[in-house]
């Protein structure tokens, strides 16, 4: 059974389109015009080993903002898409991922519950084009519209290092969340709903 998705948003500030295999090999192609973003997301495919392609056109001319939050909500949804009914999964995921001097540790419950419940204490305002605020802000977005419970904490003294560790852990606890649990019959939930 694929578990894959391929969704298209279209606004008057953004055209975003997200295609996901969750159980690909790590494989991405991202363009979203934001290079440090695009770093991000691309460690996030590798290390959950997720095929992932992300063309975005937004206007950068104004800022990242809309770029940033639009990509995030839509791959929050393809992430929901290529999930289904969440049948058969093992729905929680945590990691604990170091980058130097800096840590993160992200917990997650991919059961369609969405929640985030973010520490990422930066000290800058921007790494590259991205500004730092935007971090959370589409970490946010991205679980609203996954359906995904996420707790981040992370601390540490180099905000690039801070921002991959979040990414990285985030991919390793998704990675172990959305993968298929060979015990598991129906929904992972006492409800038999999401």
């Amino acid at each position: 059974m694929s578990r894959t998705s391929d969704i298209q948003r279209t606004t008057r500030e953004t055209d975003v389109r997200v295609q996901l295999d969750l159980d690909g090999s790590g494989r991405a192609d991202i363009a979203t015009g934001v290079g440090f973003y695009d770093h991000m997301l691309e460690a996030l495919a590798h290390h959950g080993l997720f095929d992932l392609t992300i063309n975005a056109t937004g206007d950068l001319e104004v800022d990242e903002h809309h770029t940033v939050e639009d990509t995030a909500l839509v791959l929050g949804e393809a992430f929901a898409a290529a999930l289904g009914d969440r049948a058969g999964i093992r729905r929680y995921g945590s990691a604990c991922v170091p980058m130097d001097e800096s840590l993160a540790t992200v917990a997650v419950d991919v059961g369609g519950r969405p929640y985030s419940v973010l520490d990422i204490p930066f000290t800058t305002e921007r790494i590259g084009a991205l500004g730092t605020q935007m971090i959370p802000h589409a970490l946010e977005a991205l679980a609203r519209t996954a359906g995904f419970t996420l707790h981040v904490t992370a601390a540490g003294a180099n905000d690039h290092h801070i921002a991959e560790a979040v990414f990285k852990a985030l991919a390793r606890a998704l990675r172990d969340a959305v993968e298929d649990d060979p015990r598991r019959e129906g929904i992972p939930s006492t409800k038999g709903t999401t």
